[in-house]
Formats: structure tokens, sequence, C-alpha cells
């Protein structure tokens, strides 16, 4: 009994040792199709033993290795050249915005220089009107306060138009302060011809110191 059940298991041993030696081999051939493991090289012999080309592992030369670092390198470079342009681009629209605001801001400053320069004029204008103003009534008072002859004599050899001032101030200060005016006096004892020259400069003439 024991002597027959002996080559019954050493059969089996043997069944599965085969069973497994051609799992395995099946095993390493399927990893190696899905490229989990790289057995080709071991296995071109088996492949040759059924008729067929052994499987190849692809390599890639140090060519094409380079050929891909060089094609990344253009591409990061191309991407550092655009992004320089942009910034470059950005640049010039910053110094244009940058002269077209110094530009208004000149000319913001002409124009305030100018509005400067009128209001000095015309506030120099006034000044010279009020101090000439001041100066023809003062010397309006001084001849009203002489005699007569003697302020006569003076306005004789003063201009027409100084000559009209004073009066026109002279009549102006006796109306203010309720008293007679000496401009009629004054013109009756000038000579003819002067006097009657200022009254028509007079009457033709609008009031005004200017």
């Amino acid at each position: 009994m024991a002597t027959y059940e002996r080559p019954r298991v050493l059969g089996k041993i043997i069944v599965l040792l085969l069973l497994i030696i051609a799992m395995t081999a099946g095993g390493i051939v399927w990893f190696d199709y899905l490229n989990v493991i790289d057995v080709k090289s071991l296995l071109v012999p088996v492949y040759r033993l059924f008729g067929r080309e052994g499987r190849t592992q692809q390599t890639t030369s140090v060519n094409e290795v380079l050929s891909l670092d060089s094609e990344r390198l253009a591409v990061r470079l191309e991407a550092l050249n655009m992004r320089n342009l942009e910034i470059e681009k950005q640049e010039q629209e910053l110094q244009s915005r940058q002269g077209q605001i110094e530009q208004m801001a000149q000319e913001l400053e002409e124009r305030q220089k100018s509005l400067d320069e009128r209001e000095n004029s015309f506030n120099a204008s006034v000044k010279d009107a009020e101090n000439k103003d001041k100066n023809v009534e003062q010397n309006a008072r001084y001849l009203t306060g002489m005699p007569p002859q003697s302020a006569v004599e003076i306005i004789g050899n003063m201009d027409d138009q100084d000559v009209i001032d004073i009066f026109r101030k002279a009549e102006e200060i006796a109306q203010t302060e309720g008293s007679s005016s000496i401009v009629s006096y004054w013109i009756s004892i000038m000579p003819p011809e002067r006097a009657a020259l200022l009254q028509r400069k007079m009457a033709g003439r609008p009031q005004s110191l200017n």
C-alpha cells in the first residue's frame, strides 16, 4: 500500500512544480509585456525557441535626450523672451504716460505763471491808479488852499490832462465836503485860449483819470 502511494505523491509534486514553473514563466512574460519588469534580453532565447523574434526595450540615445532638453530649454527661453517683451511694452507705456503727465504738469505750470503775471499786472495797474488818484487828490487840495492866481500860474505849466484830472478832483472834493468849487474861478482868470481848450476837452472826454 505504501509503495503504491509514493509514486502518486511524487507525481503530484512534479506536476505542481511544473505548474508553478509555468505560472512563474507566464507571469514573467506578462509583466514584461506590461513593462512592469524588464527581462526582454533574458526571454530572447525563449522567443527564438518558438520561432519568434524577441521583444526589445526601446532605448533613448544620448542625442535624443539632449534634443529633448534642448527643446525644453528653447520653450523656456521663448517664454522668457515673451515675458521680457511684455515687460518692455509695459515700461514703454509707463514712460509714455509719464511723459504725458509731465507735459500736462508743464502746461499747468505755464498757465499758472500766466495767471500770476496777469494778476500781478492787474494789481500793479490798480496800485498805480490808486497812487495817481491820491496824487491828484493831494495836488487838488494843495492848489485849492493856495491863492487863486498862484494856483493858476502853477496850472499853466501842467499838461492838459493833468489839469483836467485836478479840476475834476477839486469839484469832487467840494461836492463831498459841501463847499463851493473854485474850478470855475480858476478857469475865469486863465488865458482865454487855454481855458477854452480845457473846457472843450473836459466836455468831450469821459470823467476818468486814465
